[in-house]
């Protein structure tokens, strides 16, 4: 909960919900958020932390199918729980802004495919995206028919939107955050596989201001260069 919340009665904050809230320690969030409150970086907003379960790899993924290795299968179920579910106990209970600009959802690595899916999926609920290295190599299988087969899903669903949603988007990507180069071509697949997203996007008409991109040099795929980079998304996300 933000500062002066319970002084402020007539003030409503803008919100983050952010996936693997059973992590939030690690990802810093308290202190994170008291640090830029203080230094007055960003204003006061309420951030949700929401834990996942053991179904962690069934629950995260992409709504309109599970992937080559059928993991996934669950995703859709998750994102109808935290739009119908959490999200209007939560504004119920709190003092939330109710304009979707002010409503932002972050996740790292598989919470990060899961963020992007759900705001992509309800652009009318969400205005921000953070992803930190995202698992965007999640891929159709060969005999998939509700999405191209053997494609990336993520990237195939940009390019099958038939109108830019209103959306601000944040990515981040570590140069340490794998070693695998699946073309060879001497750019690893987590930061190749973004920034292809990221063309994707800006074919869709995104521009700068609403897409930015974080290279994280010497970043591994773990909470110490998360932690590291979550300030710059706030800043970013809610200033």
């Amino acid at each position: 909960m933000p500062p002066g919340y319970a002084q402020e009665t007539n003030r409503r904050y803008p919100i983050l919900y952010v996936n693997d809230g059973q992590d939030q320690e690690a990802l810093q969030i308290r202190e994170t958020l008291a640090k830029l409150f203080q230094r007055r970086q960003m204003p006061p907003i309420i951030v949700v932390a929401v834990p996942t379960n053991p179904h962690r790899l069934q629950e995260y993924g992409t709504a309109v199918c599970p992937n080559a290795q059928n993991l996934g299968t669950k995703a859709g179920e998750y994102g109808r729980f935290l739009t119908t579910e959490l999200m209007p106990a939560i504004e119920q209970q709190f003092r939330t802004s109710p304009h979707p600009a002010n409503v932002g959802i972050l996740g790292v690595s598989l919470g990060g495919l899961s963020a992007f899916d759900i705001a992509w999926n309800q652009p009318e609920l969400f205005g921000v995206v953070g992803v930190m290295s995202g698992s965007f190599w999640w891929r159709a299988a060969e005999d998939e028919t509700k999405m191209p087969p053997n494609q990336l899903i993520a990237h195939a669903l940009v390019r099958q939107t038939p109108e830019k949603p209103k959306l601000r988007l944040w990515f981040e990507a570590a140069t340490q955050d794998e070693a695998s180069d699946r073309d060879g071509n001497g750019i690893i697949d987590a930061i190749q596989d973004t920034l292809e997203l990221i063309a994707e996007l800006k074919v869709l008409g995104f521009t700068r201001d609403e897409v930015v991109y974080v290279e994280a040099p010497g970043g591994r795929h773990n909470y110490d260069t998360w932690a590291q980079l979550f300030p710059h998304f706030l800043r970013w996300a809610f200033s």
